[in-house]
């Protein structure tokens, strides 16, 4: 492992250390620059782990609005009149996070996901003169309150009253948020942007917001020591799963309520994939990230629900019972399910879209699927699985093609080469 020749200290700013995937993601960074040498810290909202490095509300006042703050925050959706289902993040509510980054004398400031009322826009000013990374989780900084926008063009030619969808009515939050980080984003000065795949940077530097600004893709990093190959007849004995079931797995975060996720896409999937199948095999999908499903959703074969899973032991049990993982999203700025998934040995069956195409190389560790067509989703999971020695090859291949460009390792010392640069600037 490679050492840092000089020590700095680099503090991240995340609204959680691992409450969600993007949270997830910035505390594996954490992790990756800490086996390095660096002297890197979190300042967040709520601290979920026990880590001495990751510094949450100290006290009672704090953690209590820390809890609450996120719905004062969303109280501008009720101007809204038209529904709205989508997560939108308007940022108003004052904040003091970036105040504490900056007590604690950092030489890099690193921002993350920083909403649900934890990083106001103004109060960016204070990072004016101080090298800063902003980590792209989503599309939030270069949008108005979205974090995904579909087709919407808005981003790239701004916000105006004159191209506002015709569906929306009330206030326009969109237009609103995006001015507010109108006014300071594109002045800041020592500001780098790492969007977390291809996809998103070129996102990125389509938008008005982020025109001119030097936009680095670095992908995410896992634990290879912890999201390892279990052997399958064990992983399958702890969760009681029939040694010769061809287990499809799926899982995500809200998986059964975030459209996003595409948890109907896998279910029309598998209901072609019964009729294609050459012999009848005994199929059962498994999904982690909710306790039920809607009822109206028929899969066409049996489904279990493993509800919400939070232990990454666990996690990589679950990875390494399956046969296959299937990343149906609509959209998708990584995916971290798919890495993971693909770190413990599963082959990855997805669609050809946002930062997928960065870990899923076609029919070398998986399938990448036209968009959105279910038929070829379910080709997908037909190639993997009907025969056991290319199952076998994509299985290494998944393996290897994380250990030689996912590891929390490679990707700490990319960020190093950004914080580098950035303290080498005037």
């Amino acid at each position: 492992m490679t050492q840092v020749s000089q020590t700095y200290r680099v503090v991240h700013l995340a609204t959680t250390d691992v409450g969600g995937g993007a949270a997830i993601a910035s505390y594996r960074l954490h992790q990756g620059l800490r086996r390095l040498g660096v002297d890197s810290q979190m300042v967040v909202a709520q601290k979920l782990t026990d880590d001495p490095y990751v510094h949450g509300a100290s006290t009672l006042i704090g953690k209590l609005w820390a809890r609450v703050a996120h719905h004062i925050d969303q109280l501008p959706r009720r101007l809204l009149k038209t529904p709205n289902t989508s997560l939108l993040s308007p940022s108003w509510v004052p904040s003091n996070a970036v105040k504490r980054a900056l007590a604690m004398k950092p030489d890099i400031v690193n921002l993350h996901w920083v909403q649900n009322a934890f990083v106001h826009p103004s109060s960016l000013w204070l990072l004016n003169n101080m090298p800063t990374v902003w980590t792209l989780h989503d599309m939030w900084v270069f949008c108005g309150a979205e974090h995904y926008v579909g087709s919407d063009e808005r981003y790239i030619h701004g916000y105006t009253r004159s191209n506002r969808p015709a569906a929306e009515r009330g206030l326009d939050i969109n237009r609103w948020t995006w001015r507010r980080k109108m006014r300071v984003l594109p002045h800041l000065r020592r500001l780098a942007i790492v969007a977390d795949s291809v996809w998103l940077g070129e996102c990125a530097a389509k938008s008005l917001m982020l025109q001119g600004r030097r936009i680095v893709p670095i992908n995410y990093g896992v634990d290879t020591d912890i999201f390892k190959p279990v052997p399958k007849d064990t992983a399958r004995y702890i969760l009681n799963i029939p040694h010769d079931a061809v287990v499809v797995l799926f899982g995500a975060i809200n998986a059964a309520s975030d459209k996003r996720k595409g948890i109907d896409l896998l279910a029309a999937a598998l209901q072609h994939l019964t009729k294609i199948l050459a012999q009848k095999q005994s199929i059962t999908s498994y999904v982690f990230g909710t306790s039920s499903l809607h009822q109206e959703l028929d899969f066409g074969v049996p489904v279990q629900c493993l509800g919400s899973i939070t232990d990454s032991i666990a996690l990589a049990v679950v990875y390494s019972a399956a046969d296959v993982m299937v990343v149906p999203s609509r959209e998708e700025a990584f995916g971290q399910t798919a890495l993971e998934a693909l770190s413990c040995g599963v082959p990855v069956v997805a669609f050809r879209i946002g930062g997928l195409v960065d870990t899923v190389r076609h029919r070398y560790n998986g399938y990448l699927a036209e968009p959105f067509s279910t038929e070829d989703l379910a080709q997908g999971i037909e190639f993997v699985i009907e025969n056991n020695q290319r199952h076998a090859m994509l299985s290494q291949n998944a393996r290897k093609t994380v250990l030689e460009r996912f590891t929390l390792e490679h990707q700490a010392q990319q960020y190093m080469q950004i914080y580098t640069d950035l303290l080498g600037s005037s």
